[in-house]
């Protein structure tokens, strides 16, 4: 069969969409002059993914070497996004294995070589990006050595090819080449040792032909044409265009359909055919109440096949409709049944994703951590959604009447300067520290860590380290839980006023602390502008300006020099705010809010016992 399905696995930034970029152009999957051709991070066709460099969804893309099509699988290379990782590697026989040649073996390439291996698909090894200044080829190699013995479930799998790549130049090498080759210094060098060591070494897909069609719907798609497009390669048979088929839901229940429109992948195009066979990757149109774990098969032989199981939430976040005095100025959508919908059509999609409805127009989802709901928080902003969204919550279950709570492990890389730093906030978090060792020029720490303790240590360490770390985690278990922890948070600036903030009002907010604001933004009760030096929470009128006088010009506010406010990302505010507080998220703005905008008027009701 001229076929081989194979994934490319990686923890993030460690090059795999460059590669698939060169992968594409060197085998001459659109034209040399086509836009397509001149642009980088071609599979990277979401706005978020472009924006933050990394790989959100997997998708699918077909090339064709010396006759051979081969279906390529970009996976995400961020934990959070392990769902998407583990549905799509059902697709593939083998895996491409991305390394960084300075990082190394990282917690997510631990965890997309484990799931791989499991399922039995052939590795190819690539060291990437060997000409990094701070490469360690030597080390690397022994550290995914040591990987391979530790995750291998086949002794087979001990045997796998390593390449040598620059990925952003599009040159791949069976051995390591010298200083002269890697600075550029001849031309030499393209993909082909890969394209040949696909060929070799990848084997082709081992389904049947022959017997009755039959499908498992790994993705799904949607356009306003078609409807929706349910993917996955056949496992058994052949589909026709035309053919009547039978959906089988997880529950058990059939759906009788027809296949409208079928697709394959060519390039970074759907090219619609009339059949396909076993072994191959499509995408069927007009197969009705497609889901994810759907079996789509003959109506003669209706056998559905094992669902994948996917790893379940660490994290809930409560959501709801936007309360705040400024809701409906800038959003589409704010109604809770608006904001329901949309939830309920990301569920079809979104396998990790998990929804309930906790009263009042509030909903309870349930994602890997706060990166996952975040992007799906931030992808409904810009659709026009407004929302407000409390405090991440940690995941517990009960078992033998005991409470377990999920713990990770944790990779941070920082400079020497700040190996105190680290150590002094990882001990007041009660981490367990696993290992550390010189790398690079500073440390590398491996710790484990519960992930209730690890909320808000991205900002903890961005203040205490100047934002010279990079921090990695990935779930490892469920464990008895522990002894709560003292916050160790200062308390928040609150707007005492609605109104603009004026330069006056801030400079009195800065002698409190750090301000969150700039002058004239507008402000209402209650909302957070600043974060205090101190434990507790204060009201400042930051609408308030300088009293005139015959000694004072009505222009000398502006005189007045203010610090730059902290602005912080939504997943920074998901990190700060409190169990009081919530985060009032629209189109144009990321505001921090208390829950009860006005403490006086809640003192007032409760003491007349409303």
């Amino acid at each position: 069969m001229n076929i081989r399905n194979i994934a490319i696995i990686a923890h993030v930034d460690h090059g795999k969409t460059t590669l698939v970029d060169f992968l594409l152009k060197q085998s001459h999957a659109f034209r040399e002059n086509s836009d397509s051709y001149r642009q980088d991070l071609i599979m990277d066709s979401n706005e978020l993914e472009r924006e933050r460099g990394i790989t959100i969804l997997a998708k699918n893309t077909a090339i064709t070497y010396r006759g051979v099509k081969i279906n390529i699988i970009d996976t995400p290379g961020h934990a959070d996004f392990a769902g998407e990782v583990e549905r799509t590697l059902h697709m593939a026989d083998g895996c491409l294995l991305l390394v960084d040649a300075q990082e190394g073996p990282m917690p997510q390439t631990r965890f997309v070589l484990q799931k791989a291996l499991e399922l039995g698909l052939i590795p190819i090894v690539i060291i990437n990006k060997i000409d990094k200044r701070d490469r360690r080829i030597a080390e690397v190699e022994r550290e995914i050595q040591e990987l391979f013995l530790e995750l291998a479930t086949d002794e087979k799998q001990l045997d796998f090819p390593v390449l040598y790549a620059i990925g952003r130049e599009g040159k791949a090498f069976l051995k390591m080449p010298d200083d002269a080759v890697i600075a550029g210094g001849t031309p030499e060098g393209t993909l082909e040792p890969l394209f040949e060591s696909i060929l070799s070494m990848i084997p082709a897909p081992k389904n049947n032909p022959d017997g009755a069609f039959r499908l498992l719907v790994t993705a799904l798609d949607y356009d306003d044409y078609k409807g929706i497009y349910a993917i996955g390669r056949i496992e058994r048979g052949i589909a026709k265009k035309g053919m009547p088929v039978v959906s089988i839901g997880k529950d058990g229940s059939k759906t009788n359909g027809k296949i409208e429109h079928l697709f394959v992948s060519q390039g970074l195009e759907r090219a619609e055919v009339d059949e396909a066979s076993a072994g191959d990757i499509v995408a069927l149109a007009g197969v009705p109440d497609a889901k994810i774990n759907t079996t789509i098969c003959d109506p003669s032989a209706p056998e559905p096949l094992k669902a994948i199981a996917i790893e379940e939430p660490t994290l809930k976040i409560l959501i709801g409709p936007n309360t705040s005095p400024f809701a409906g100025r800038e959003g589409q959508f704010v109604t809770a049944r608006q904001i329901e919908e949309r939830i309920v059509k990301e569920l079809e999609t979104n396998v990790s994703l998990r929804m309930e409805r906790a009263g009042n127009g509030k909903l309870l989802l349930s994602g890997r951590g706060e990166l996952h709901l975040s992007i799906l928080f931030e992808t409904m902003r810009r659709e026009g959604y407004e929302l407000e969204i409390a405090k991440p919550e940690v995941i517990t279950k009960e078992e033998n009447g005991k409470t377990l709570e999920p713990v990770e492990e944790l990779v941070i890389d920082v400079p020497e300067t700040y190996r105190g730093a680290i150590t002094a906030e990882l001990a007041v978090r009660r981490a367990n520290l696993i290992n550390t060792f010189p790398h690079l020029d500073g440390a590398r720490f491996l710790y484990e860590i519960p992930t209730r303790t690890l909320l808000g240590l991205r900002s903890a360490l961005v203040i205490k380290t100047r934002g010279s770390f990079t921090i990695h985690s990935r779930f490892l278990r469920f464990e008895q839980k522990g002894a709560d922890l003292p916050t160790n948070r200062n308390g928040v600036l609150t707007a005492s006023e609605a109104g603009k903030a004026l330069a006056f009002g801030l400079n009195v907010a800065e002698g409190r602390g750090v301000v969150f604001i700039a002058p004239s933004t507008e402000v209402y009760r209650g909302m957070i502008i600043g974060e205090n030096s101190r434990a507790e929470d204060i009201a400042i009128n930051v609408c308030k300006g300088k009293q005139l006088s015959n000694m004072r010009a009505s222009g000398s506010d502006e005189n007045i020099l203010l610090a730059p406010p902290r602005v912080l990302t939504l997943e920074e505010a998901l990190e700060y705010i409190g169990e009081d507080e919530l985060v009032e998220l629209t189109p144009k703005s990321i505001r921090l809010r208390k829950t009860v905008l006005d403490k006086a008027d809640e003192r007032r009701k409760k003491a007349l016992g409303l």
